[in-house]
């Protein structure tokens, strides 16, 4: 699909952004295992932060195409700083969709700022794929007047990215253990007494990015710190997530290109049997395979991207980019450590950073076989 001049714009000033300021340091971020917070600053200088914000709350508000073409070249720089953008923008996504005026008002303009930085909280240790089996409960306090005052949450979220960093977080919780019909959606300052953050996972990849545990005991907040009505919280999320496929898979696309381009580049330069290993038949062929792939999932998720902005159904073309794109991440970057050969295989390579972060891609957001359920729904119900 065509791109407006906006849109192009935009593209090519992340990418730049992506390569002379974020790949120089990703590398060490890595190995330190440490978010670059000065490049989180530098992308709320370039109001990428407010993404998905609307404009009357300070942000830039941007169409599917332009969030995914954001998305793809931040992860050309590396995913740790693609994925903690994403997240903090299903954060502010929530507040925009889902909050009232006061509720925008107070979080929105800081947020759309960069600070503070937003976690979404919906998968628990055996609530994955499956969220209505969470435990977590926000228990309704009720005032002398029989209205509720306030909320007591206790129980414990997983997998948080930006668990540590954030500083408020939309979480999802029962109003009644034992009712999942009762799930609903919750905003909650970090500061929150009786909120606390786990270690740091240790993580094949995505080493950049903090993820974390979340637990609450006994911690509480205002009735006005609800977002959705009580047993809306779930509906809210899965609809939200159905837009986050898209990002996730534009950053599928985003690792891939830049294991190809760095493919491209070592073919050309790495010499064996008297010339370019670029002029080997194999090795051409693994290129030529690794760019169709790349294109064609770049070319699913701008579908999935412009059917969202025209106000279709996009839930099976969103399913559908994030299964095939991550996919091609994983084989992409596989094919570019075998293109590198034993200098793929070390750290000084750089391309076996992109093989790990690569594999976490068909897993979060939805894994790879859930969306083949959901894209199998929508075939066989037409």
């Amino acid at each position: 699909m065509n791109l407006t001049a906006e849109q192009r714009a935009i593209r090519d000033t992340v990418r730049e952004f992506a390569r002379e300021e974020i790949r120089p340091v990703a590398a060490r971020a890595d190995r330190e295992e440490s978010f670059p917070e000065d490049v989180w600053d530098d992308l709320a200088d370039l109001d990428l932060t407010g993404l998905t914000t609307p404009e009357e709350y300070g942000g830039f508000d941007a169409d599917s195409v332009t969030y995914a073409l954001v998305n793809e070249e931040l992860a050309g720089g590396t995913l740790a700083v693609a994925t903690a953008l994403s997240v903090h923008c299903l954060a502010t996504s929530c507040l925009a969709e889902f909050g009232d005026e006061a509720q925008r008002e107070r979080w929105l303009p800081e947020m759309s700022g960069g600070r503070p930085v937003g976690a979404f909280a919906l998968s628990e240790p055996h609530a994955g794929s499956n969220p209505a089996a969470m435990t977590t409960q926000a228990k309704p306090i009720e005032g002398s007047d029989g209205e509720v005052e306030e909320y007591v949450i206790d129980g414990e979220k997983q997998w948080i990215t930006s668990g540590e960093r954030s500083g408020v977080v939309i979480l999802f919780a029962k109003t009644d253990r034992d009712d999942e019909s009762t799930i609903t959606q919750f905003v909650v300052p970090k500061d929150t007494d009786g909120l606390g953050v786990g270690k740091k996972e240790e993580k094949l990849g995505l080493r950049a990015s903090d993820t974390t545990t979340l637990t609450f005991d006994d911690a509480r907040i205002p009735a006005e710190n609800r977002l959705t009505e009580v047993g809306r919280g779930l509906s809210a999320a899965l609809s939200i997530l159905t837009g986050g496929r898209i990002a996730i898979a534009a950053q599928s696309v985003g690792l891939a290109q830049h294991a190809l381009d760095e493919s491209v580049a070592y073919a050309g330069e790495r010499e064996q049997f008297g010339g370019p290993i670029g002029d080997i038949q194999t090795i051409r062929h693994k290129l030529a395979e690794m760019r169709t792939d790349t294109q064609a999932a770049r070319l699913l998720v701008r579908d999935a991207a412009r059917r969202a902005d025209a106000g279709e159904d996009y839930r099976e073309a969103a399913s559908m980019a994030k299964y095939a794109a991550s996919e091609t991440a994983v084989s992409v970057t596989n094919e570019a450590v075998q293109i590198h050969g034993g200098y793929g295989y070390t750290t000084e390579g750089g391309v076996e950073r992109l093989y790990r972060d690569a594999k976490i891609l068909p897993i979060y957001e939805g894994t790879s076989e859930i969306q083949k359920d959901v894209i199998a729904r929508e075939v066989l119900d037409r």
